[in-house]
């Protein structure tokens, strides 16, 4: 059934057929502009069936990752219990005989496997707001997790929307909005992607990391490859936890601050080297072209020498 026959058929059962185009009276006042918008207001509320296969995707991507056994036990449910909660979908802008999804992309999916129509409300949005009422509608769920929020508010900042739309999609503060922000310039799309939903991670891990990702001279395909090698077969939050110790060990390994470096010369003046000192270490280099063989008789009598001194520091 195309589009227009499905919303032709949301006043069925009215005595007479909707009004043609042409025909279609004018807004007016009073009674019959009251009627008109009760009309109206039916129709954007009436839950109507859809062949799941005339719609289509759209909107913003809001999860990560899919879960098959999530995914089989929704189509479990829905074969038992039928459709509970309808999807919300809206013309398509490119195709008058279909539409597209606002939300309940996991509904849909579960339909078309059964081989049942898709209860539906639909809705004439525009973009904005379609991603509006998407956003809100997955932040109503509380499923989704920290990072794919922080995912759809990048989306949305990509697409050209201000810092109040993604509030207002995320039901969030501009506070928020903004660590979400930072969490996305630091932590590449790659990289989020590989991780995953990683449910079980909050905003501050994330933060952390994110500060840590500045600190690192790896390549992306490096990062994600130590990640899925240390986490080979486990789920997202394992991944993350195995980033983030690689990062935060590899913080620990950064190089001590240089040794601070004075030339050394011989009793008569002469330039021999040099010696460089700093917490952990003292490196004497000997310049042979100078040293002339001191260098080898040091390196001979260095046991007696610090015997002497040893000596010497003992009697005091």
């Amino acid at each position: 059934m195309s589009r227009k026959n499905i919303l032709q058929g949301l006043m069925a059962g009215t005595p007479s057929p909707a009004p043609a185009a042409a025909e279609r009276p004018r807004a007016t006042k009073g009674a019959i502009g009251a009627v008109s918008r009760s009309i109206a207001d039916l129709k954007a509320r009436a839950v109507i069936e859809v062949d799941p296969f005339l719609i289509d995707a759209g909107g913003l991507q809001d999860r990560l990752e899919s879960d098959a056994a999530e995914d089989a036990e929704l189509a479990r449910s829905i074969a038992t219990y039928g459709q509970q909660v309808p999807v919300l979908v809206r013309p398509h802008p490119n195709d008058e005989n279909r539409f597209q999804i606002v939300y309940g992309r996991r509904r849909v999916l579960a339909l078309r496997d059964l081989g049942q129509p898709v209860k539906a409300l639909v809705r004439d949005l525009d973009d904005r707001e379609a991603v509006l009422a998407q956003g809100q509608e997955n932040t109503a769920r509380r499923d989704l997790s920290f990072i794919e929020k922080v995912n759809f508010a990048r989306q949305m900042a990509d697409a050209g929307y201000d810092r109040k739309a993604i509030c207002d999609a995320l039901s969030v503060d501009k506070t928020l909005i903004s660590r979400m922000v930072s969490v996305s310039e630091r932590v590449p799309v790659a990289l989020i992607e590989a991780i995953g939903a990683a449910s079980g991670i909050g905003r501050d891990r994330w933060l952390a990391l994110a500060e840590l990702m500045e600190k690192t001279d790896d390549d992306l395909d490096t990062l994600i490859s130590t990640m899925s090698l240390t986490a080979e077969g486990q789920g997202s939050d394992q991944r993350f936890e195995a980033l983030f110790s690689y990062l935060s060990g590899q913080r620990r390994r950064e190089p001590p601050p240089p040794l601070r470096t004075e030339p050394i010369t011989g009793h008569d003046g002469r330039p021999l080297g040099d010696v460089s000192r700093g917490a952990a270490s003292v490196v004497l280099r000997l310049r042979r072209s100078h040293a002339k063989g001191f260098e080898e008789w040091l390196l001979q009598n260095l046991p007696d020498l610090h015997r002497s001194w040893q000596s010497d520091r003992n009697g005091k």
